[in-house]
């Protein structure tokens, strides 16, 4: 039978548990980083994901008094074995994500089964950049300036042939968004990559592509190809004599990708706050807005809490429009 004595020092010895327990996780969020830190990318050196995640690594490298901050690019499947390897990393800090839209908000409508919960497995951190997008077309090849004459040029033509970098990503179906426009379906052709798309450009074999203003701006300045509108709420900063969708009439082509640093879940909410901190006190230091706003991306560097609402709004977005199209990835 416990006695009242028994019974307090029970107490006192939980009490003490707990106590030495919070002490601990105290510790460890001081002292961390007090080892490499890495940042999964789901896409290959070079690339726009690639390049983000760098000027991230160096930044909070920087800031964590030279801490290894180190780049695993892990390509393949859209990204999708990537975002597989970081939902089951540990919680600790030490294994992130360099996130982007298609694996959180476009992967859930276009998979009936994936490897992981875009909702359940991952802990936002903060948005780090939004990328826009251009249409372009080959002045050769198509006679329009604008996105108005493009429409119109594509009617005439009865038939919209619309290059990709892949099916399942925001350059397909800004392509079925385009076609809602012109009142044509769009006849989607795949590329594996990029550079791939803006070769069929250049062949003739489609008639236009949306690509990130990062790779467009070198393009449009060669005067290679031509630029008709760019998808952002505002003209890029790569591309400033490029009017909006929405400035030419066209507000519901207006849509962008983003990428962001997230977490394994379950990562102590005091540790994600301390990332989401740190990262956005990298992202928006004038240098490094520079940086990126030079590579055709436009540096957010929001909070935890205004990231887990735009993954969501996304979600909603997307899934409408795959919706629309019927299109399945599996």
């Amino acid at each position: 039978m416990n006695t009242p004595s028994t019974l307090r020092r029970a107490l006192l010895a939980s009490a003490a548990l707990l106590t030495c327990l919070a002490t601990t996780g105290v510790q460890a969020q001081a002292s961390y980083p007090n080892r490499p830190v890495r940042i999964i990318v789901g896409f290959p050196a070079g690339t726009g994901p690639d390049i983000v995640a760098r000027l991230v690594a160096q930044r909070l490298s920087e800031g964590w008094g030279g801490q290894g901050v180190i780049v695993d690019n892990k390509p393949g499947a859209a990204g999708l074995i990537a975002a597989s390897e970081a939902a089951r990393a540990a919680p600790d800090g030490y294994t992130l994500l360099l996130a982007e839209t298609g694996m959180l908000s476009i992967a859930p409508s276009t998979y009936s089964k994936l490897p992981y919960d875009p909702s359940r497995d991952f802990a936002p951190v903060s948005q780090v950049v939004g990328a826009d997008f251009a249409l372009l077309v080959n002045p050769q090849k198509v006679a329009a300036k604008n996105v108005k004459e493009f429409v119109s040029w594509v009617q005439q033509q009865k038939g919209l042939f619309m290059a990709t970098f892949g099916a399942g990503t925001l350059g397909h179906f800004g392509a079925f968004k385009l076609g809602d426009v012109a009142r044509i379906k769009p006849e989607p052709v795949h590329y594996k990559t990029t550079s791939d798309a803006l070769g069929g450009l250049y062949s003739g074999d489609v008639h236009g592509v949306f690509a990130s203003v990062g790779l467009s701006a070198p393009q449009v300045k060669s005067g290679k190809l031509l630029a008709l509108g760019t998808t952002g709420p505002a003209r890029a900063s790569a591309l400033p004599e490029v009017p909006t969708m929405n400035e030419q009439g066209y507000p519901s082509l207006e849509f962008s990708a983003w990428f962001g640093i997230v977490a394994p879940a379950r990562t102590p909410p005091e540790l994600r706050a301390r990332l989401s901190a740190d990262v956005q006190k990298a992202v928006q230091a004038p240098e490094a807005r520079a940086k990126l706003e030079e590579a055709g991306f436009r540096a957010t560097g929001t909070t935890a809490e205004e990231f887990v609402r735009i993954i969501a709004a996304d979600r909603v977005t997307w899934g409408k429009v795959v919706a629309a199209t019927g299109f399945k990835a599996d």
